[in-house]
């Protein structure tokens, strides 16, 4: 079962493997990534193919901190709206609840959560952030990951902010002296998992710059499509159907293509979720016909072509099928209880 992340967490990678003497094209080609798909906020790749796009290209460029370059060099616009709410959260605190909630929005196969210092000193915390690579050969991605949580971290509250160690659950790929300039900070090698050992006080500490309307907003944005933590996938599948049952046909092929990604591909990863393509569109097409019927005054042959059906008759047993009634009478219906609702004392 593959697992999805946001192409966009690779942005910077063209750049840097080019800076190496690489062909970035061919190297991601090789894994299966469309160099273009970087560039998308919508696009998805499988979690293996990024990692060893990383890895290949720190062997092969002979750059064994290459993950680290790569979270150097990257501005947090690649995170999208889940960047904007945590780098307006009110504190570092409520920005880690966020990062918690929704980093499955980037990477299915990632996490972050608070847990108690494994060296039991008083006053400290530790950050655990865990990536399905922990249990692969991606030392690139692990490093990558912790290495844009530190500046994060560093960015939210004004560069030093208390690390005291951190911890990596591989040996040391490049010098551990670079690992110690990176993070400013002892780093063990060869731990049980990804940790940051943190001063517990950071947690109250406002974040830096911090709009709360910027948060409230991309906070919203992320409940209102993503508040299903198991369908990652199907999230950004139904989506692209919306977008494109607006502008074209909404079959599998068009819209693996806008998510930058492969039919099989993304059949598999909607599989792995307990679903597939034709029951997310048709949940769909059930939605935009409801709208389309009860919220505009559209004839049925128009409804029937802007929800990428052939023939109105297939509509009305569409319709029969998800609401037990003719199109007309959902119309009808719907229609009655907006004017009921809308005539009410307590709307």
């Amino acid at each position: 079962m593959p697992v999805m992340g946001r192409a966009a967490l690779l942005r910077g990678y063209r750049e840097l493997v080019e800076e190496l003497g690489g062909d970035s094209a061919a190297l991601l080609r090789r894994f299966g990534v469309a160099p273009e798909a970087l560039d998308s906020d919508e696009a998805v790749v499988t979690a293996e193919s990024m990692g060893w796009a990383l890895e290949v290209a720190a062997t092969e460029l002979d750059c064994p901190d290459l993950g680290l370059r790569l979270a150097e060099r990257q501005d947090f616009s690649m995170l999208g709206p889940l960047g904007v709410a945590v780098l307006n959260a009110p504190t570092v605190g409520a920005a880690l609840v966020c990062a918690q909630r929704y980093l499955f929005t980037h990477h299915a196969g990632l996490s972050v959560e608070l847990c108690a210092d494994p060296e039991h000193q008083p006053g400290v915390v530790a950050m655990n952030y865990r990536d399905i690579a922990e249990v692969s050969t991606f030392s690139q991605c692990i490093d990558h990951g912790a290495g844009v949580l530190h500046r994060l971290l560093r960015h939210s509250v004004g560069n030093a902010y208390g690390l005291r160690t951190v911890y990596l659950p591989h040996p040391p790929r490049a010098p551990a002296s670079r690992y110690a300039e990176f993070f400013g900070a002892e780093v063990r090698f060869d731990m049980p998992t990804t940790l940051l050992r943190l001063p517990a006080e950071l947690l109250a500490r406002p974040v830096l710059g911090s709009d709360p309307m910027l948060h409230t907003l991309a906070m919203d944005y992320l409940a209102r499509n993503y508040s299903d933590l198991d369908r990652t996938m199907t999230a950004r599948v139904r989506l692209a159907i919306d977008r494109a049952l607006l502008e074209c046909t909404a079959d599998i092929s068009t819209v693996a293509q806008a998510l930058h990604t492969g039919p099989r591909t993304l059949q598999r990863a909607l599989a792995s979720e307990g679903t597939t393509f034709t029951t997310v569109l048709d949940t769909a097409r059930r939605d935009a016909t409801y709208r389309l019927l009860c919220e505009t005054d559209l004839p049925m042959g128009r409804i029937t072509a802007l929800v990428g059906l052939r023939e109105q008759s297939a509509l009305t047993r569409a319709v029969r099928r998800w609401y037990g009634r003719t199109p007309q009478e959902v119309r009808t219906e719907g229609r009655t209880r907006q004017r009921h609702h809308l005539g009410s004392p307590f709307r």
